[in-house]
């Protein structure tokens, strides 16, 4: 018997995003992810759709974001556009259920990640579009294939790597048409796949490696957080225990000042011109919210707010019409470095420039996922009520009663709860207060970080508040340098940029304005250190844009020093040649992180 998730993910049919947030899908809609099929050969003329371009996982992955971002924002021609990729996806399986675009004699060397892949993009469409009827005899099919080839064909690959991906789908099926040879399968996949368990009981990873590997691959790593809390629905057993020490022991080891794990392939330690690959930010937080539906524990909702708010947005230009491969947190230019004296470790020269694909084309597909995934978390159901799960902007619809997060969190402190019933009724509210929060007030009484539960009689309409504060701090690095935390967002100190446009044509792809590539160099001081750890909070209006430097709708006053920092071959130094102040103290704002794309985030104290 499945185990029942604690917190259960609404569908697009009942949850809606408002406020900044549906403002943030919207400009989605209208960058790279609303128009990748229009644009991009891997998209506009794959394979699974029967065109000569890749058949492996971009396709899977761009739907896997564009399908949801579509039935939120209830865009009718995006929602065509959505169909008529399954529908020639599920022309073309093949009538023994095998799915992917690859000829029979080929299937013992095609990677079968990408059937784990569509197999959960599937379901996710047939939530969304509420087409149960026509789609799970396609993914019964297509799984009961996959059962069946990997008695013979041992999972390699990428498939090892993320053996249960595919328990996602294998969930949905089992609470549909529970049969036995499921159940054989999860074993199969399991016995096939990565021992995570064991990779980090003997931790051999904690400092960097300057080669590659699938053992420390940051895509891996964010996705492998909830690899034994989908597997503990099957077997009953705890499902925090490996994800909260998974997750400790990167974040020892390779956290990075936004409180992301860094990995520019591969983990890659905690130097702030060391890069997170953009994939390793949406695939986290994609664990992060199954975690927060099967545990029900707070801490991964904070951490789903923490990716969101912070590496996700900072990694996609403001436009979301261009993204990076690799983040860095002390960023002060995005040029193509000299070749050989980039900071990564396996990844190209030009892997930090905001483009079409930088370095590789997965993270052009699967960055869309981050933003409409996040949406569909802000509500979760309870078994005996509603959860605010994720905070953020957004509308509910379940059954008799209608709910609204009303807010501009994270960029004010709190929100209220709008509820609505259509005849009386009574229900629980689990209200989620950050775990950073130094105080807490749910309708004037005194709440603790984490879940309140709460009854509410709903006669006709009802709202319910919820305050809190926080403080910025500086947070201790490496080195003797220092961040600034304030909640869930960290702060950085921006820089001024001027952006230059590199239109060409490479391997038969165009990058044309909108979606070309950009270099971005600096047009204002960097070369700076706190003065005191002493900060002024302002807030302003949420604008059009809130995720741009422009447009940051909260800023910090702090005071800072100069100090000798050199910048070399394109990035500045790890740390700085001398701490001491080369000038008097001068008052600048810091913007959140998410916000910028220049920046300085990790500086060292001069008092």
């Amino acid at each position: 018997m499945l185990k029942p998730l604690t917190f259960r993910q609404y569908t697009t049919n009942e949850l809606k995003p408002t406020g900044w947030l549906k403002n943030q899908l919207r400009i989605q809609a209208e960058g790279l992810s609303g128009n990748l099929d229009k644009v991009w050969p891997d998209i506009r003329d794959s394979a699974w759709i029967g065109g000569i371009c890749e058949g492996w996982e971009r396709v899977p992955y761009w739907l896997d974001g564009f399908i949801p971002l579509a039935y939120q924002l209830d865009d009718e021609e995006m929602i065509a556009r959505a169909k008529k990729y399954i529908d020639a996806i599920i022309d073309r399986q093949q009538d023994d259920g095998w799915i992917a675009p690859c000829p029979r004699e080929k299937r013992n060397e095609y990677d079968v990640w990408a059937v784990f892949l569509i197999c959960k993009v599937l379901a996710l469409y047939a939530d969304c579009a509420k087409d149960e009827e026509k789609i799970q005899p396609v993914i019964y099919k297509a799984l009961k294939n996959l059962d069946r080839h990997i008695e013979s064909n041992i999972l390699f690959d990428w498939a090892a790597a993320r053996w249960f991906e595919c328990l996602v789908p294998l969930a949905w099926l089992y609470e549909r048409q529970p049969e036995d040879w499921m159940l054989d399968l999860v074993q199969k996949l399991e016995i096939h796949g990565v021992d995570y368990e064991k990779l980090f009981a003997d931790w051999r990873y904690a400092e960097r490696r300057e080669r590659w590997s699938f053992l420390n691959h940051v895509v891996n790593m964010g996705m492998m957080i909830k690899a034994y809390a989908l597997l503990s629905r099957f077997t009953g057993k705890d499902p925090n225990v490996f994800a909260k020490r998974s997750m400790a022991i990167l974040l020892r080891d390779h956290g990075m000042a936004c409180e992301h794990f860094s990995g520019d392939e591969c983990l890659s330690g905690r130097s702030p011109i060391h890069g997170a690959e953009c994939c390793s930010v949406t695939e986290a937080m994609y664990s992060y919210e199954w975690l927060t539906a099967i545990t029900g524990d707070p801490y991964w909702a904070d951490r789903l707010e923490k990716a969101a708010f912070n590496a996700l947005p900072a990694t996609i230009s403001p436009d979301m019409w261009t993204h990076q491969y690799d983040q860095l947190s002390n960023q002060v230019q995005c040029s193509v470095f000299p070749q050989g004296k980039q900071p990564f470790d396996t990844n190209s020269e030009e892997s930090h420039l905001f483009g079409l694909e930088p370095n590789y084309g997965c993270c052009t597909a699967n960055f869309n996922q981050g933003w409409p995934k996040f949406a569909m978390s802000t509500f979760m159901k309870a078994e005996d009520g509603i959860a605010v799960t994720a905070i953020a902007p957004s509308k509910l619809t379940d059954g008799n009663i209608t709910a609204e997060i009303v807010t501009n969190y994270p960029f004010e402190d709190g929100y209220s709860v709008a509820l609505k019933a259509e005849k009386p009724c009574e229900i629980a509210l689990y209200l989620r207060i950050p775990e950073s929060a130094k105080n807490a007030e749910i309708n004037s009484v005194t709440a603790k970080a984490g879940y309140n539960k709460i009854t509410v009689k709903i006669e006709n309409e009802v709202a319910v508040n919820v305050t809190f504060g926080f403080e910025a701090k500086l947070h201790e690095r490496d080195n003797d340098m220092y961040c600034v935390r304030r909640g869930n967002l960290t702060f950085a100190l921006p820089i001024g940029e001027r952006w230059e446009k590199k239109e060409f044509v490479r391997d038969g792809v165009e990058r044309k304005f909108p979606y070309c590539d950009y270099e971005i160099y600096p047009t204002t001081a960097w070369n700076y250190a706190f003065a005191d750890d002493s900060f002024e909070v302002t807030f302003d209006k949420v604008g059009d844009v809130p995720f741009s430097p422009e447009g940051a709708p909260m800023k910090l006053k702090a005071k800072f020093v100069p100090i000798e920092w050199k910048l070399v071959d394109g990035a500045c130094t790890e740390v700085p040649e001398a701490r001491e102040a080369k000038g008097e103290a001068e008052v600048l704002e810091m913007i959140p992180y998410g916000c910028t794309n220049l920046r300085m985030t990790e500086m060292p104290l001069v008092k």
